[in-house]
């Protein structure tokens, strides 16, 4: 909004993953379809976005309507030695792409695999990253050069960015834990098979803090935007939201809502 305030022409994608290992389970938990427990949430979503008045984007992509691009920017990444195909999977290989790391500015022996996570032996390094998952009994999968699966996490991103955006955009946006091992992969899927692919900007947001501690459903702290827009304006939650730098954690609070609400009364 303040891009287009400034007079830019702003051309926004915001995706939807719409496959996923955890999609997967809870449809499977709820005895419903993938993309019926997908369509539900995203409809919701889309609600409470509205409520915000915040202003829709150019695009909106689901993962399942480019897994055409997923696969053809997989065929790219192995042209480049940058990936390796096991029994119908493929995998991402750290060791051959040296850039790795240079957004998080991690160490790579800090991420092997150790004693809270499975070593696959078939990775040549703990360290690589799935791009294509062969299908497995119970799971939706399509066709490909490497047998029926579907895309790995990480890879969705970098191909709907470079559909709709190029290969170079300005800004990309995310919360800050996606830094690693999201966006760092992101970055090193995308040059991996084109290397001029650039972001001009990370912005990484902070998260939702209650009452100084962080939000979670294990601590029964958890709440949605919803529950806040039936006690308050929702413009008093955007102004909330506001008040704090984007890359600082938010501390909500009753306290704090009820100011952000006297004050939006007072604006208008």
């Amino acid at each position: 909004r303040y891009l287009k305030f400034l007079g830019y022409e702003v051309e926004y994608v915001r995706n939807f993953t719409d496959i996923d290992d955890k999609i997967i389970k809870r449809a499977n938990q709820n005895g419903e379809t993938v993309t019926s427990l997908s369509s539900r949430f995203i409809a919701e979503f889309l609600a409470d976005v509205a409520e915000l008045q915040c202003l829709p984007p150019t695009h909106e992509p689901r993962v399942t309507e480019h897994i055409d691009n997923i696969i053809d920017l997989i065929k790219e990444i192995i042209k480049n030695d940058k990936a390796y195909v096991v029994d119908g999977d493929v995998y991402f290989s750290v060791d051959n792409f040296p850039e790795y790391l240079s957004l998080s500015g991690r160490i790579l022996d800090h991420n092997r695999a150790g004693s809270r996570v499975a070593v696959d032996t078939r990775k040549r390094n703990p360290a690589d990253f799935a791009l294509w998952k062969a299908a497995k009994e119970g799971e939706p999968s399509w066709e490909s050069p490497w047998g029926d699966g579907r895309p790995g996490w990480h890879i969705e991103c970098s191909a709907m960015s470079a559909h709709y955006l190029g290969h170079v955009f300005d800004i990309h946006g995310g919360g800050k834990d996606l830094i690693f091992p999201h966006h760092e992969n992101e970055l090193a899927q995308s040059r991996a098979a084109y290397p001029e692919s650039e972001v001009k900007c990370w912005m990484h947001n902070g998260f939702i803090n209650i009452d100084d501690q962080k939000m979670s459903k294990s601590v029964n702290n958890f709440f949605t935007i919803r529950d806040i827009i039936t006690l308050y304006h929702p413009l008093a939650l955007r102004f909330f939201l506001m008040r704090t730098h984007y890359k600082s954690d938010a501390n909500h609070s009753d306290k704090a809502l009820e100011i952000a609400s006297d004050r939006v009364y007072y604006i208008y």
